[in-house]
């Protein structure tokens, strides 16, 4: 995961022992949990003293004890799982197949094998604490199916957690925007954990009771015929309505599959606090051996991802809260007398704030200007004999009135692609303009929205004073040879071409294919994802911000040297740039829609909403300049463009 010289510090002393903590904890939780989970399983409202003896019986005994210490090695390799699959920046399928290339990866049936095993493990101890029925003696052995019925509701449930966990990114780890002590945080996600452990376990059991009950026969007669038991013909068998129905079974079942996601959420809640925990970092080394562990350096080096969202969340902290280590940022080194630590620290920062807003214009670009470079034959189909001899015809040799969007000038500018004589203009379009190339385009969006012909309204035979069209011709080339740059085709073969006319049943047939393949493309997408997955990495672009905006609002009266003054324009002008890119993303159909939260489920779901928090941080950022600056920004030398947006932040009408 990481190189040799980073592990030697930053896995040694931060991730590592932050990781054994969290699981040291998890532990140390188990015994009042496991008594808690006797304490349950064993309840009876009519005879307490019974009921506590057993338990204390139950507890002390040595089952129970081989039991706690196969829950602890359980506990200890979920712990190691969080470490291995952990990850600040989610993984995000922007459709159904690309989900379901996930669920197949090797290294998730990896991980959800391990966890059906422990899950078995985990549910074989709660059998051995809480006990079953017993089975009467015989010369014969006969199966306890509902131990039986226990140990593979665990698997049920082991993989449905695993399964779960990569659907709804339970190794995302997020970064609360409030920094809280951790027996705080653990206090106040407590609540949350036990009653997502009751519902998902509901959730779980319904399934599995369901799968048991069509397709139970085949593990009970495997596990039979394995281990040469029989099948006791004097109680119901679990697969039929009426043994399903069975309340204390279904009780225990309900009581264990929560033990077990307890005990599962708890590691992952402690791995997440210890993890996300704030880290303080040297802005400038004390000795030249430890320079690889300041500020600047671990920013702009080519670190793991963990280690340089700290870094930006220390920036953030510091720009906000440290005015002594903000000092240190605006230092001169000695000897030369240059802003090293500053400049390293704004170019990083100008740098991921760019690289956003080069994402978000390819996106855009990919999104507006999709497919408008090629002629559409699909609505033409429709035209009649003719109108493909006299409108056809003109409508290839004629240049089409274009329509250029102006935009301002700035980053999403983009020069026309013209064509020759004869050729097309593809100018950039408008977000919204539609995508004649798209599977999911109807064929009467094509025929609205194709070439003006002749003998269309509005259509004006001359488009230019200095270009006179020309005649209708009886022979002309085809969209495709003209777009390519062929060589017209010849006159022998046009009028056998221009006769032929497909059959009903082939239009009809052909418009129902593109009417199944525009239902299957739109029910496998995920519109929201690909929003989504643009700004999965949002928080070290909003921790940038914020360190960015607070240093330069400090540098007002702090900056001594004026080191800060030097890069105002190119800071003022990647924000604006970077407010423009988004203004522009949340035009787009579903970039605006926030979803729905989550209530009852572990996985953590606020990447969802990191667009709305960048768009509410970067209008933020701009405004603490501009109120700190004033009219003083009047002379930082910037486009005509940004001066306009500029003044509207000013005069706070943004």
């Amino acid at each position: 995961m990481f190189s040799a010289d980073q592990r030697c510090w930053f896995v040694r002393k931060v991730i590592f022992w932050r990781a054994v903590a969290s699981i040291a904890w998890s532990v140390l939780l188990l015994p009042p949990t496991t008594a808690l989970y006797v304490v349950l399983s064993r309840f009876s409202l009519f005879h307490p003293l019974q009921w506590l003896t057993e338990c204390l019986t139950v507890l002390t005994s040595a089952s129970a004890i081989f039991s706690f210490i196969l829950l602890c090695g359980v506990v200890l390799l979920v712990g190691f799982f969080n470490l291995e699959y952990y990850s600040v920046v989610p993984s995000i399928a922007c459709s159904k197949i690309a989900l379901l290339g996930h669920v197949l990866h090797p290294r998730q049936f990896f991980h959800s094998l391990v966890h059906c095993i422990m899950g078995v493990v985990v549910a074989w101890c709660c059998a051995v604490t809480i006990g079953g029925h017993a089975t009467k003696p015989g010369p014969q052995m006969c199966l306890n199916e509902n131990h039986l019925v226990l140990l593979l509701a665990g698997a049920f449930v082991g993989y449905s957690h695993s399964l779960l966990g990569l659907v709804h990114n339970m190794n995302y780890i997020s970064f609360h925007t409030v920094q809280q002590y951790k027996y705080l945080c653990f206090k106040g996600t407590l609540p949350l954990v036990m009653r997502a452990s009751a519902v998902q376990a509901l959730y779980s059991l319904r399934n599995f009771l369901a799968l048991y009950f069509f397709m139970g026969y085949v593990p009970r007669a495997w596990v039979c015929r394995t281990l040469d038991l029989q099948v006791d013909s004097s109680v119901y068998s679990l697969d039929c309505v009426s043994g399903l129905l069975d309340l204390s079974l279904l009780y225990q079942l309900w009581i264990s599959a929560s033990f077990l996601l307890f005990t599962w959420y708890i590691t992952v809640l402690l791995f997440r606090i210890f993890v996300t925990e704030a880290y303080s970092f040297p802005v400038q080394p004390t000795f030249q051996e430890d320079a690889h562990q300041c500020l600047p350096e671990v920013i702009t080096g080519k670190q793991p991802t963990i280690l340089k969202f700290l870094a930006l969340q220390d920036l953030a902290r510091l720009s906000n809260h440290c005015p002594s280590r903000r000092q240190e940022v605006f230092s001169l080194s000695q000897p030369g007398g240059h802003p090293l630590t500053w400049t390293a620290v704004n170019r990083e920062c100008l740098s991921l704030l760019s690289d956003l807003t080069e994402r978000l214009v390819s996106h855009h670009d990919n999104v507006a200007s999709n497919g408008r470079t090629k002629l559409q034959s699909i609505g033409s189909d429709k035209k009649t004999s003719s109108e493909r001899s006299s409108v056809g015809l003109e409508d290839i040799r004629t240049p089409w009135p274009s329509t250029v969007l102006r935009t301002p000038g700035s980053v999403f500018l983009r020069s026309s692609v013209g064509a020759g004589p004869g050729g097309l203009g593809t100018p950039l379009t408008a977000p919204f303009t539609p995508d004649l190339d798209s599977p999911f385009t109807s064929p009467a969006l094509r025929l609205l929205t194709a070439p003006p012909g002749p003998l269309s309204p509005g259509y004006s035979s001359i488009q230019s004073p200095h270009i006179m069209r020309r005649g209708p011709k009886l022979w002309s080339a085809s969209p495709d040879s003209q777009l390519n740059g062929s060589p017209p085709a010849s006159p022998a073969s046009s009028p056998a071409q221009l006769e032929r006319k497909p059959s009903f049943l082939v239009t009809f047939l052909q418009n129902r294919k593109y009417q199944v393949l525009d239902w299957v493309l739109f029910s496998l997408q995920l519109p929201e994802a690909s929003s989504q997955a643009l700004f999965a990495d949002s928080q070290a672009h909003i921790w940038a911000l914020e360190g960015l905006s607070h240093l330069v609002a400090a540098s007002y009266s702090e900056d001594q040297y004026g080191v800060v003054q030097t890069t105002l324009p190119s800071i003022l002008s990647a924000m604006l740039m970077l407010q423009e890119a988004v203004d522009r993303h949340f035009k787009l159909p579903h970039a605006s829609s926030k979803p729905g939260r989550s209530s009852f489920s572990m996985g953590d779901s606020s990447y969802k909403t990191l667009r709305f928090a960048l768009r509410a941080t970067l209008k933020t950022s701009i405004y603490r300049i501009t109120a700190t600056f004033g009219e003083h920004l009047n002379a930082v030398q910037m486009s005509s463009e940004h001066r306009k947006r500029l003044q509207n932040f000013l005069e706070y009408k943004e």
